[in-house]
């Protein structure tokens, strides 16, 4: 029966730590925290044969279950966030698309008191400060240049929950901007740019800490102009988003981004819209039509790739089994990192005395098997 359990011990598993993997390892598990010793009597899990992870941490989820984080009502929001929850992502933020400024300023105010109460981890605005040359799944009309007064609104809209803007830091307006979000502490994400090498160069020196969807809504890289992607991957201040769903990447790209930047420097992402664990179908993403088929979500006007059907259990399956990435680097993708960069590694992100009891339990083979969040079961492992 799933519940919170006041004390549990979960014993067998192989589980991955800051410091690494602990064959035959315990998690002790008391109220919604884990602590470093267990209650007398206190009733054990057997999770041997399995691994257990801490919870997946998303920094970029557009939705989920059918629901909108840029448009839906709050009970839609947070359906969303069951949705993905139910996937092992036991925290994460609220990525809004382009938008009319006066309706992403709402939005915000709404996002924020979810905020507040624990439900989400921050909110993104991903535009309208893009640029049009690169704009994916983006209204071209509602794109404008990044003018610091215009983020400012949103950042007061959102009454100190934002947590991340992605902006082409090449139009007018963008490295002000990029000034503007480093000094209130707001990660400024380089993305959906036509910017030149330099240019990139120019936007990190500024303060800009995180690649938003690498090779993705950018210039590719070329060996006289190697644009933004060579500059954000030599750059040990920059983390770089990966969407690692087998369609928005090829897993060479995947390959030379660990290679290159490191796991220390890469966030798994989902980038996911309205159909990620629903199903295939006619969508909206903001104010244009999206077709889902086959889980591959495009406009359809135009047919760009828009967002993903990706889940995080998903994501780290693919990444241990076809990508051949150590299960270690990716527990740092897909949790310690981005639980950093938005601010909640003191309380999630890994598994450690004092954090939230928030954790994942997957197989012999990575397929998802249980997961808790705050020492609640949302999917009860059953073993045996």
């Amino acid at each position: 029966m799933a519940g919170r359990a006041d004390s549990t011990v979960l014993a067998g598993a192989r589980v991955v730590l800051p410091t690494g993997t602990v064959e035959n390892g315990r998690v002790i598990v008391e109220g919604t925290r884990i602590t470093g010793a267990a209650a007398e009597g206190a009733p054990t899990v057997d999770l041997s044969g399995h691994w257990v992870v801490p919870g997946f941490v998303d920094m970029h989820n557009h939705g989920g279950g059918g629901a909108s984080f840029t448009s839906g009502t709050v009970d839609e929001v947070l359906t969303g966030i069951r949705t993905h929850r139910e996937h092992g992502t036991t925290t994460l933020a609220a990525s809004m698309v382009t938008g009319e400024m006066d309706f992403l300023a709402h939005r915000a105010g709404v996002l924020s008191e979810l905020v507040e109460q624990g439900d989400l981890a921050g909110i993104h605005f991903e535009g309208p400060f893009i640029s049009p040359c690169r704009k994916g799944a983006h209204s071209e009309e509602l794109l404008r240049d990044p003018d610091p007064a215009e983020v400012r609104k949103l950042m007061d809209a959102a009454r100190g929950t934002a947590k991340m803007f992605t902006l082409a830091t090449e139009l007018p307006g963008g490295i002000d901007s990029v000034r503007l979000l480093a000094e209130h502490g707001i990660i400024a994400a380089i993305g959906h740019t036509d910017a030149t090498y330099e240019q990139t160069v120019e936007a990190i020196d500024a303060g800009a800490t995180v690649a938003t969807h690498l090779f993705n809504a950018m210039p590719p890289l070329a060996h006289r102009e190697p644009g933004p992607i060579a500059a954000l991957l030599e750059d040990e201040r920059i983390t770089v988003e990966l969407i690692n769903d087998g369609t928005h990447l090829h897993p060479a790209a995947l390959q030379l981004a660990y290679h290159h930047a490191g796991a220390h420097r890469v966030a798994l992402i989902t980038d996911a819209m309205d159909a990620a664990g629903f199903g295939d179908g006619l969508y909206q993403l903001g104010p244009l039509a999206v077709e889902v088929k086959d889980g591959v979500a495009r406009l359809v006007e135009g047919n760009s790739i828009a967002g993903s059907t990706l889940t995080l259990d998903t994501a780290f399956h693919r990444a241990v089994t076809v990508d051949r990435i150590p299960v270690g680097d990716v527990v740092q993708s897909i949790s310690v990192n981005p639980a950093r960069l938005l601010g909640v590694y003191d309380r999630v992100g890994s598994l450690e005395p004092g954090k939230d009891a928030d954790l994942v339990v997957l197989d012999a083979d990575f397929g998802l098997k249980g997961v808790m969040r705050k020492g609640e079961w949302i999917k009860e492992p059953h073993i045996g």
